[in-house]
C-alpha cells in the first residue's frame, strides 16, 4: 500500500503532493513500482496534529481521486461524507484510524458501499495520543480492542472477509511498545484477518538507531522493519518507498516458500 498524503503537514512528506496533477502522477508511479493499492489521505494524523473540516478534506482529496481512474485506491479517512464521495469515485478500501469511532455514520457508508475496511488501534486522538501512553499489556490490549471493533463492524453489516486490522504503530505508543507489537503480530494475525502495518518512516525507527529526538525514520530502516513484520504475520504494508519494500518483501516471501516464480 503506497502512501499518498495530499496534506501540507504530514510528518514525512507534507506539502509534496498537494498539487492534484503531481499527486496523481505519484500514484501511478507507485503502481508501476509494485504497489497493489495507493492510500490517499487528506488529513494528517501525525502526533500533535489538529483535525480539519469535511469540506477541507474533500477539497484536498476529490481532485486527486478524480484523476485516478483505473488506479487501485484506498482512502485514509474517518469521515463518512469523505468516504461516501471517495467510494463513488472508485475507491476500494476505507482506512479508518479511529476504527469506526470517529464518525458514527461511517460504518453504514462502508457496509452499503460493499467496501473493504481497515480498522486501526489508536490511543486517544492525534493531538494527544503521544502524551505518555501507558498500557498494562500493550499486545493484549490492542488485540482485545481490534477483536471488539471487528465484531462491531461485522454486526453493522460489513462483510468480515473485507476487513483488515492495523495495530497502529506510533499511534499512542512508545518505541518500546511499538517493538512489542511487532514482535507479537502473530497474536493479532490469530484473530483471523489480514494484518496491516504502517512502520514506514516512523520516528521509532530513528530512535532505535540512536537518535532520541528523531521525528522520522529512514527508508532503509523502514524496509528492515517491514521484513521483520512479514516474518511475524503481517501481510499488508503501508509504505512510502514502494519499490524498495516490494523488492525486499518479494525476497522474504521467496525464502519463506523456498521457491520463486
Amino acid at each position: 500500500m503506497g502512501v499518498l498524503n495530499v496534506t501540507p503537514d504530514s510528518f514525512s512528506d507534507g506539502g509534496v503532493h498537494v498539487d492534484p496533477e503531481a499527486a496523481a502522477a505519484r500514484a501511478r508511479a507507485m503502481v508501476a513500482e509494485g504497489a497493489a493499492l495507493v492510500d490517499v489521505g487528506g488529513e494528517s494524523t501525525r502526533p500533535g496534529s489538529d483535525g480539519i473540516t469535511v469540506d477541507e478534506e474533500l477539497r484536498r482529496v476529490v481532485p486527486v481521486l478524480e484523476r485516478l481512474e483505473g488506479v487501485p485506491v484506498s482512502i485514509d479517512t474517518a469521515k463518512a461524507e469523505v468516504a461516501r464521495r471517495a467510494l463513488a469515485l472508485g475507491v476500494e478500501l476505507v482506512n479508518d484510524v479511529t476504527a469506526l469511532r470517529g464518525d458514527p455514520a461511517l460504518v453504514e457508508v462502508v457496509a452499503e458501499g460493499g467496501a473493504y475496511l481497515c480498522l486501526m488501534h489508536m490511543r486517544g486522538e492525534p493531538r494527544t495520543m503521544q502524551d505518555a501512553p501507558v498500557y498494562d499489556d500493550v499486545l493484549a490490549e490492542v488485540a482485545r480492542f481490534l477483536e471488539e471493533r471487528l465484531a462491531f463492524a461485522v454486526a453493522a453489516g460489513v462483510s468480515e472477509d473485507r476487513i483488515c486490522l492495523d495495530p497502529g504503530i506510533g499511534f499512542g505508543k512508545t518505541p518500546r511498545q511499538n517493538l512489542e507489537l511487532v514482535r507479537g503480530l502473530g497474536q493479532l494475525a490469530a484473530l483471523g484477518r489480514p494484518v496491516l502495518v504502517g512502520l514506514s518512516r516512523k520516528s521509532t525507527l530513528g530512535k532505535v538507531l540512536g537518535d532520541p529526538h528523531a521525528r522520522v525514520g529512514s527508508d532503509d530502516a523502514s524496509v528492515g522493519a517491514a521484513v521483520a513484520a512479514f516474518d511475524r504475520g503481517a501481510s499488508i504494508f503501508r509504505v512510502h518507498a514502494v519499490r524498495r519494500h516490494v523488492e525486499a518483501l518479494t525476497i522474504a516471501a521467496a525464502v519463506e516458500v523456498g521457491a520463486y516464480a
